[in-house]
């Protein structure tokens, strides 16, 4: 079964721009960009490697806006690949 197989949801691909932010360790706001989504999650790219899985972050893109939880991270030598639920909008 490959990735696509396993999807509860259908994923639309965006090309635009996300920003989230965070708290712990300490405050940082993030421009990302938006890869793609679906009604309970968002994949982004970025440069910040200090997020976690588990983490939550307060977001806000071109299709909604409100608090996500990491749920995992492609740390690549480019960039960050990070892959977001949305638990509140």
């Amino acid at each position: 079964m490959n990735d696509r197989d396993r999807r509860a949801e259908p994923r639309h691909h965006a090309d635009g721009q996300v920003m989230f932010s965070f708290d712990e360790p300490v405050h940082q706001e993030i421009s990302a960009r938006l890869v793609d989504y679906s009604n309970s999650g968002f994949r982004a790219v970025h440069h910040c490697s200090d997020l976690h899985a588990g983490q939550t972050v307060r977001f806000h893109h071109e299709v909604a806006s409100g608090t996500a939880r990491v749920m995992w991270n492609r740390i690549l030598p480019e960039w960050v690949e990070t892959g977001f639920l949305v638990v509140a909008f």
